[in-house]
């Protein structure tokens, strides 16, 4: 393992860590406003203000840390996002395959469809619910990423 891999996986887990850091703030702010049928328009702010910081941090997770954890244990690269996702529950980096699937298709729909109001309550309420399970994922990346740091100072 190279240099440059270690310092490039230590400058995703200080992202991770930022990022997990201004989406605690926001979640933090929206779990007081709750789960509701209506919302104001400060509200609404807040509460999309969150939904792109927990798609942020799903990117962070899915898209470069897992792939490059992956790229550094020597294995082959999965062909799909549903692989990557997978043997990343084997690896013990996410809780739950199912749910970060759901996670996924929820990042995507924040990041790429136009919305009814309908649909941005169900976003919102799902958003509340599971930013919970994206800290924990950053835990676990965090403590297993230790394992390359060990390597990296062993002689």
């Amino acid at each position: 393992m190279s240099t440059e891999e270690i310092q490039y996986l230590e400058h995703l887990i200080n992202n991770l860590l930022r990022a997990k850091e201004t989406l605690n703030y926001s979640y933090n702010i929206c779990k007081n406003i709750g789960i509701k049928n209506q919302y104001s328009q400060e509200e609404k702010d807040r509460l999309e203000s969150l939904s792109s910081k927990f798609a942020r941090l799903t990117d962070l997770i899915l898209k470069q840390t897992i792939k490059t954890i992956i790229k550094l244990d020597l294995e082959e690269p999965p062909e799909t996002m549903r692989d990557t996702i997978n043997l990343a529950e084997k690896k013990g980096l996410i809780s739950t395959a199912l749910k970060f699937i759901e996670i996924r298709k929820m990042r995507n729909k924040i990041a790429h469809e136009y919305v009814e109001e309908d649909d941005l309550l169900s976003i919102y309420q799902f958003v509340l619910i599971e930013t919970p399970l994206l800290f924990d994922s950053v835990d676990r990346i965090e403590a297993y990423c230790k394992k390359f740091e060990k390597a990296a100072s062993t002689p």
